[in-house]
């Protein structure tokens, strides 16, 4: 799992159009790998200080670091962790319709970093 190397909060309302816009962005990735009706595979590939925008995760999914770094999430409550992902790290994410999760993610380090994630689409 990653390790965590800082929490703290940031300004929200500098992301007010774009967590407007999450509820409807289902972009998790920067690209569609693969597709069928039961998976949909994206790849996740930040370089430095890129960032990926709010988007909501409302389907079961997981992931796999690829290219390990430094991570940053950010919140719809204001607050943000910083990460560090190593390659292999893999985590399983229950959400649904009813109990989906809001973020976004950037690239804080000074490496790319890329995830492979899985959304189980049935």
């Amino acid at each position: 799992m990653p390790e965590e190397l800082e929490e703290g909060g940031f300004d929200v309302e500098e992301f007010e159009a774009e967590l407007s816009a999450a509820p409807d962005n289902r972009e998790i990735g920067s690209s569609v790998l693969f597709e069928n009706d039961r998976v949909r595979v994206w790849e996740v590939r930040l370089q430095p200080g890129e960032r990926g925008a709010f988007h909501i995760h409302d389907r079961n999914y997981f992931w796999t670091v690829v290219d390990g770094g430094i991570g940053k999430q950010r919140s719809p409550d204001g607050t943000y962790k910083l990460r560090r992902y190593d390659t292999g790290d893999t985590s399983f994410q229950d959400n649904t319709p009813d109990d989906s999760m809001l973020h976004d993610f950037e690239n804080a380090g000074d490496v790319e970093i890329r995830f492979i994630t899985v959304e189980l689409l049935d």
